[in-house]
């Protein structure tokens, strides 16, 4: 009886383990906002200064942020949150407005006008 109680302990750890294996190339993809090319060079900036970031790459039309990063030393709400820092909002995680209002007058992308002014030029 000691034998079977001792392998089902074992197999439940051994499944606990393999479950919260962290990998060292996850991908994800992030929405953050933004509308111009400074913006793409600050948010891939503060993106790839987060330890274990080792891909970021912003489109500026899809708003997507395209991540490979290491599970073991970040993870996405760490990302998001350096994100935010430098002003960018993500869904999950809102730039403070003193970050926001740092921003360049033409990476403002809460306002309405600044936007449709970056897609008039695209």
């Amino acid at each position: 009886m000691k034998k079977i109680v001792l392998i089902v302990l074992l197999m439940i750890a051994g499944t606990s383990v393999s479950a919260q294996k962290k990998k060292k190339n996850a991908k994800a993809v992030v929405k953050v906002d933004g509308v111009c090319m400074m913006c793409k060079k600050r948010i891939e900036k503060a993106a790839l200064s987060t330890k274990g970031v080792k891909y970021a790459v912003w489109n500026v039309n899809t708003h997507d942020l395209s991540l490979i990063f290491d599970e073991r030393k970040t993870d996405l709400k760490s990302i998001k949150a350096v994100v935010a820092d430098v002003g960018h909002d993500t869904k999950d995680v809102k730039a403070s407005k003193e970050a926001y209002d740092n921003l360049h007058p033409c990476c403002k992308y809460r306002d309405e006008e600044v936007r449709d002014d970056h897609k008039k030029k695209g």
